[in-house]
């Protein structure tokens, strides 16, 4: 459904992982595309009802498109440009809370 537009930018790789497996995508791109690209169209389920949500906008205003990054829930998928080495999950109802000094003393799960 989704495909990039061919371009000297998108001859350039990054690896990152989505919910456990490693892809090779194009630089410069965003999360959100290159998930959509991906045919992966569920970023994330609601907290009430558990249905699916995926970008509605792609430029910051829904939050249908939070993901899981590096360990940080709630982060926009359409705002993030893709990064080697990133790591990328799906979030599955509303993030897990922990506190700053969780995250400064790598202890958050």
């Amino acid at each position: 459904m989704f495909k990039s537009i061919e371009s000297r930018l998108t001859k350039l790789q990054v690896s990152i992982t989505i919910d456990g497996k490693i892809y090779d995508v194009p630089k410069g791109q965003s999360v959100a595309a290159v998930i959509l690209q991906l045919g992966l169209n569920s970023f994330r389920k609601t907290p009430v009802s558990g249905k699916s949500r995926g970008p509605f906008c792609m430029m910051g205003v829904c939050f249908d498109c939070l993901v899981v990054i590096d360990g940080l829930p709630d982060q926009q998928a359409c705002m993030t440009v893709v990064r080697d080495g990133m790591n990328i999950r799906r979030q599955q109802g509303s993030a897990e809370l922990f506190s700053l000094s969780d995250i400064s003393q790598g202890t958050e799960e």
